[in-house]
């Protein structure tokens, strides 16, 4: 039983170690980012995370109201 614990420690060590290498080894080491808005290709598409499009909504001009008069007239 003892010789499986500390087989799966080092199997997860080694793990850990491995997934971090970029991180532990270099000077500048950090994770990737993960959000949305820091992704080239959604960038290139135009996907925003939803705090970012909720602060575009909120800083427009025009109400929501006029938007949608102004796109049932199309």
């Amino acid at each position: 039983m003892i010789k499986v614990l500390i087989l799966g420690s080092i199997i997860l060590f080694i793990a850990i170690l491995l997934m971090g290498m970029r991180v532990f080894f270099t000077k500048k080491g950090e994770f990737p980012s993960l959000h949305i808005g820091d992704s080239k290709p959604l960038q290139d598409r135009g996907i925003h995370c939803a705090t970012s499009q909720h602060a575009e909504e909120m800083n427009r001009r025009e109400s929501p109201i006029e938007r949608m008069l102004k796109s049932e007239k199309i």
